[in-house]
């Protein structure tokens, strides 16, 4: 079956997370990814550790159906191959320091001109523009500028989310904009012209922010910061069982806590406590509420007090570890972890999100640094003695 992007072309000067997230859910749907990486180390990402049999877990995650290309772009003969890639290309991502791109001529409007169809979708930290525009950005850095630490964590310790979830926000913002950007050019009475999509870590994570926002709107009291509890229903986050065990649980009405008393309390009454019985007053009162639910969950085992939530249907999960989340029943049921090659050997991998019945995603593998140099060069039309001249001075 064809995938949705068979046929098109992306090239891509990326690094880290946000790009490559990028990018690599464009092969997902079938792109040709066409990765520019430096020679020898490549992108420094594949240095970050070495947890996937000797792999770094950010890379393999993220550059699995690329194909590595390495070119050193300081030296002309190598950015006059990147331009020759350029003109059979239909997106360009890059995600290189602010300026960089545009300094070695390949800023939208100089590819414009060059080649009106293509795509050019930069991803930086601040935008192209801006007092911060030259700002250096890091994922936890993006996310104390976005608020989301003074949101996250204990009253007493602001917390970062525990993955790259600036990056991956751009990320995902970058993969829409292209898709959108394709369907604009290529869509009956379009235009034809590429255009250009300018991608702000900041932006992205700002709109993820939009509830607190929102909370705090015209100077009203941000939400606290409740660790994994809710900062305005209560009972909703961690309480632990009697065996040791945590258990996430979420009340969203009173008729689910007449039946979160009856039914895994066992404590009828307590649904008409007067401290209680609103929302409001059960938020008001969380320590005494608190100590009642886990004096009753420290008789009961993890899994007990799961059945009985069950049985009352209030919505529950477990706080799973990495290990339990890769043996997890539902993804295994449903098929979620295929298999794809690397450097390294087989790796299992997840799915993209969403199955669809018109096709099949594309799970191929991880590339080692360069290994898809000699072959792209050829197909721009280089000779043996070409590239080897290319090799020799080191800039392949």
């Amino acid at each position: 079956m064809t995938r949705p992007l068979d046929g098109i072309t992306v090239v891509s000067l990326e690094h880290a997370i946000a790009a490559p997230f990028c990018t690599r859910q464009l092969a997902d749907l079938g792109a040709r990814v066409i990765k520019v990486e430096r020679p020898g180390a490549g992108d420094f990402a594949r240095a970050y550790d070495t947890r996937v049999n000797g792999q770094a877990s950010h890379f393999v995650w993220t550059n699995r159906s690329k194909e590595s290309l390495t070119l050193d772009l300081k030296q002309p003969a190598a950015l006059d191959v990147l331009k020759s890639l350029l003109a059979t290309a239909d997106v360009l991502v890059q995600n290189l320091a602010p300026g960089a791109a545009a300094r070695m001529g390949l800023s939208f409007d100089v590819l414009h001109k060059l080649h009106p169809a293509l795509i050019v979708c930069d991803i930086s930290g601040y935008g192209e523009d801006g007092p911060y525009r030259d700002k250096k950005a890091y994922d936890l850095l993006i996310q104390s500028e976005a608020g989301l630490l003074s949101i996250t964590g204990t009253p007493d310790d602001p917390s970062k989310a525990g993955n790259s979830i600036a990056d991956i926000a751009a990320g995902m913002y970058a993969y829409s904009g292209v898709l959108a950007a394709l369907m604009q050019r290529d869509k009956r009475g379009g235009s034809g012209q590429g255009s250009h999509i300018d991608v702000s870590m900041l932006e992205a994570l700002t709109e993820w922010m939009g509830y607190p926002l929102y909370y705090a709107f015209e100077g009203a009291t941000p939400p606290p910061r409740t660790a994994a509890s809710h900062a305005s229903i209560y009972p909703y986050g961690p309480f632990q069982a009697g065996d040791g065990g945590t258990v996430m649980l979420g009340l969203q009405n009173e008729r689910e806590w007449k039946l979160f008393c009856e039914v895994v309390l066992k404590n009828a009454a307590l649904a008409t406590d007067p401290r209680f019985d609103s929302n409001a007053r059960r938020n008001e009162s969380r320590d005494a509420l608190k100590a009642i639910i886990l004096a009753a969950f420290g008789a009961l085992t993890t899994a007990q007090v799961v059945e009985r939530l069950e049985e009352a249907q209030i919505a529950n999960a477990r706080m799973n570890s990495m290990s339990e989340v890769w043996a997890h029943p539902q993804l295994q049921a449903r098929g979620r972890w295929q298999t794809v090659g690397s450097p390294a050997g087989d790796i299992p991998a997840l799915l993209p999100p969403g199955r669809n019945s018109s096709f099949d995603y594309r799970m191929d593998a991880v590339p080692a640094v360069g290994q898809h140099t000699e072959a792209i060069l050829r197909e721009l039309g280089q000779s043996d003695a070409a590239i080897a001249a290319l090799q020799t001075l080191n800039a392949i």
